[in-house]
């Protein structure tokens, strides 16, 4: 039943990120070669997993829930900078500034981020003032606030001794930022009380940890043919990660634990909430 729903949801994302009206510029190109080199969507799949567990029509709200794939898209280019994590790499085939070079990436990315704000911003059916509420959520999630807050803090703190928490604090805001965003997306499209989107929201925090533990264990153990890149990237740039804090064993501890707070923000949800709990494992279970 999981997987049904998953790819109910996966293939609308899809369908509408295929027909997006993309010129045959360079730009163009270099956009596309990036939002089309797979993934799993994970964001977007979260948003209309809410708009329907509150009640609302998934199908109503791809284009915006599409948009954080964007978004997602836009982090991932930058990256892979040289002046960021140097990596040549993106899911098996060569990142962006490797295929196009470093400036058309560069700006390649911004053009998804603002790209994708433009698509946030066209007519929706809901009240003006939840489209809004929409609109500056995501744009402090993924500004100086969340997501580039988060990823200075991790490119800053190459080589020195972070503690848990300080690692905690540094990966809620680069990766945990965004899932919270994209599940506040859907719970509020799809016309969620406040306490049904913070119950939401906090499990998209849980989650968002149990991403990023879940990406510091693939480093480590990953299979390259599986996950696109190298494994070892973090130590290469003396990242601090779980597995250089906790250990392997530990930080896969850690990672339940975290799986299962997650599930228990679930509870007040009930049985509706039975797909958002399976997403919980499958983060936890992921091979890439």
């Amino acid at each position: 039943m999981f997987k049904q729903r998953f790819n109910y949801y996966f293939d609308l994302v899809e369908q509408y990120l295929a027909h997006l009206p993309f010129e045959q510029s360079l730009i163009c190109q270099s956009m596309n070669y990036s939002l089309t080199a797979g993934g799993k969507r994970v964001r977007p799949v979260l948003a209309l997993a809410c708009v329907e567990l509150v009640g609302g029509q998934p199908d109503v709200f791809v284009r915006e829930a599409a948009a954080l794939e964007l978004i997602h898209t836009y982090s991932l280019i930058h990256d892979d900078l040289p002046a960021m994590d140097d990596d040549d790499f993106r899911r098996g085939k060569p990142s962006n500034h490797i295929e196009f070079g470093e400036a058309t990436a560069l700006l390649a990315g911004d053009a998804l981020l603002t790209y994708s704000f433009e698509l946030m911003a066209q007519p929706s059916p809901v009240p003006p003032e939840r489209q809004l509420r929409v609109i500056r959520e995501t744009a402090k999630a993924a500004g100086w606030q969340g997501m580039v807050e988060g990823q200075v803090l991790d490119t800053l703190g190459n080589g020195q001794n972070n503690t848990l928490a300080e690692i905690g604090s540094i990966h809620c805001k680069k990766t945990g930022s965004l899932l919270v965003a994209s599940a506040r997306l859907g719970a509020i499209f799809g016309g969620g009380t406040e306490e049904e989107i913070d119950r939401i929201s906090q499990y998209a925090s849980c989650l968002g940890l149990a991403f990023q533990i879940k990406d510091d264990i693939l480093d480590v153990k990953g299979e390259k043919e599986i996950t696109g890149k190298p494994n070892g990237s973090d130590l290469k740039l003396q990242k601090p990660t779980y597995i250089s804090i906790l250990g392997l064993a530990e930080a896969n501890n850690h990672l339940q634990m975290t799986v299962s707070s997650a599930k228990e923000c679930l509870e007040y949800f009930g049985n509706k909430a039975e797909f958002l709990s399976s997403l919980a494992d499958y983060i936890a279970e992921r091979k890439c």
